[in-house]
């Protein structure tokens, strides 16, 4: 089963994908946030034969949901309703940052945030077993 991990931005949308198993994350693309996006995350989709795809859920240090989390909202449900597939939402928390502070910045930054959203995920699907 694979997996494609998203890290959605108003300006950027960061890819990952996992192998095979589920076992791994790495980090894939970064798209521009357009109209396109969810078409072009669809043909990716089919192309890496993507079973479900993780979108990181956001929310403030108070657990709250935020600004962004409305664009992300309908994002989800787009992407469900236009390709069919299991769009699932992941807690994420910081991870553009951890990103930058483990490679620094660069045009991969938002990809390497998607693979720490879908590794989490990936991780907490494996302990859920």
């Amino acid at each position: 089963m694979r997996y494609l991990g998203v890290d959605f931005g108003s300006k950027r949308i960061g890819l990952a994908v996992s192998d095979e198993s589920g076992s791994f994350a790495m980090p894939l693309k970064v798209v521009e946030n357009s109209p396109k996006a969810v078409s072009e995350i669809i043909e990716i989709c089919k192309e890496r034969k993507i079973d479900t795809v993780v979108v990181g859920e956001s929310k403030n240090f108070k657990q709250e949901e935020n600004e962004i989390m409305g664009e992300i909202k309908i994002f989800v449900e787009t992407l469900k309703k236009e390709s069919g597939l299991s769009v699932v939402l992941h807690p994420e928390f910081m991870t553009s940052a951890e990103a930058e502070q483990i490679q620094g910045k660069n045009d991969m930054l938002d990809a390497s945030a998607a693979a720490i959203i879908l590794k989490s995920y990936l991780d907490t699907k494996i302990n859920q077993n």
